[in-house]
This record gives C-alpha cells, sequence and structure tokens, in this order.
C-alpha cells in the first residue's frame, strides 16, 4: 500500500530505527534538521512532546519531494502531579546524580511515557500523541546506583530503558504500548502511514 512512497525516519534513536524494521518498510535514515528543542514554561508539559515531533519535522534541513513521508517523533517521560508537587518531564540526565534522581522520583510510583509522532509530505501532515502507564516497584538504593553504573541511562529520557535490566526487575505492571516506552509505537505509525 505504500508502493512508490519514500519513508524517512528522522531520528537518531537505535531503538526507533530497530522497532522501524520490525515493520518490513523500507526506509532511510536523515536526521539532517535545523530545530533547536526548547519550549519555555508556559506550554502544559502534556502537550510538550508533540510540540517536539512537529518541531523535528518542520525543522527538517530541506524540502519534501513528492512521494515523500517524513517521521519525526519525541518521547517523554512524565511523572504526573502528586499532591503539592506539579508534574514533571523526566529528560535526560545530565549525569550521575541526576540519573540517581529521577530513579528515586520513579521508584514505588506510577509514570507515563508519551510519545509523539509526525508524518508530513509535501502537501501536509498528520501528529498524534500515545501514552502509556508505568508503574516500578519501590527500587532499593543498591538497585539504583547498580543500573546507572553499569547501564549509564544517560541518552534515556527518565533515566531508564524498559528493555534493561531496570524494567526486568522494577516495573511491575503497564497499562498501553510497550514498544511505546521503548520510543516508538510502531503499531499506530503503521496505521497512520497505511492511512496518509
Amino acid at each position: 500500500m505504500l508502493e512508490g512512497k519514500r519513508i524517512i525516519l528522522g531520528s537518531n534513536s537505535p531503538r526507533r530505527r530497530e522497532l522501524m524494521q520490525g515493520l518490513d518498510i523500507d526506509f532511510t535514515v536523515d536526521t539532517g534538521n535545523n530545530f533547536q528543542e526548547n519550549f519555555g514554561p508556559e506550554v502544559p508539559y502534556d502537550q510538550v512532546p508533540r510540540l517536539m515531533a512537529e518541531g523535528k519535522s518542520f525543522g527538517f534541513h530541506r524540502p519534501l519531494e513528492p512521494g515523500e513521508i517524513l517521521i519525526t517523533a519525541d518521547t517523554m517521560v512524565i511523572l504526573p502531579a502528586a499532591g503539592e508537587q506539579p508534574g514533571e518531564i523526566l529528560g535526560k540526565p545530565r549525569d550521575r546524580a541526576d540519573a540517581l534522581r529521577m530513579l528515586r522520583d520513579l521508584s514505588g510510583r506510577k509514570h507515563h511515557v508519551t510519545t509523539a509522532v509526525t508524518l508530513r509530505d509535501c502537501r501536509h501532515h498528520k501528529s498524534f500523541d500515545v501514552t502509556t502507564q508505568v508503574w516500578f516497584k519501590a527500587l532499593t538504593e543498591e538497585e539504583i546506583a547498580y543500573y546507572v553504573d553499569t547501564y549509564l541511562p544517560y541518552d534515556k529520557a527518565g533515566a531508564y530503558a524498559i528493555q534493561e535490566w531496570i524494567g526486568h526487575i522494577g516495573i511491575t505492571r503497564i497499562e498501553g504500548s510497550y514498544f511505546n516506552v521503548v520510543g516508538f509505537p510502531v503499531q499506530r505509525v503503521y496505521e497512520a502511514l497505511l492511512s496518509f
């Protein structure tokens, strides 16, 4: 159904590439982009992933040619508001201390993983969001330190990857797409490509 279409994945993420390959759709990777990933405090945290995905799409380094479909995405780990605490986006940790802090914050709590995806050709674009709820058990300090020091999760939002050790021993439940937590809701991407 995608005959004659040239699919471009605009992402550096090896996890997104691997998941995209699982769709058995030919695609190329092109990460050239002029978009600066920043946002002001006035942007509600649940709208940030879509803002980033669309920014990456429209910041692509060249005009799209007829027949090309560009796919961009942004995944964020969101710790919801609790009591007096406001909601917080957990991005990629700056350093070891920041990674330890994030995992302590996630320990024993539910959080959301939201991925926004934008598909765009030379005429129009479509964006959607997928949210998965994830529960961690209460992690010990030893477990947190072992994971950070062994797996070095500095390139991962929320300082963890569900498919690594911390996910195996720490995640007690998820509601929604597992692949979304990995970083790319491939089933929805497939459906969106077919209807684009």
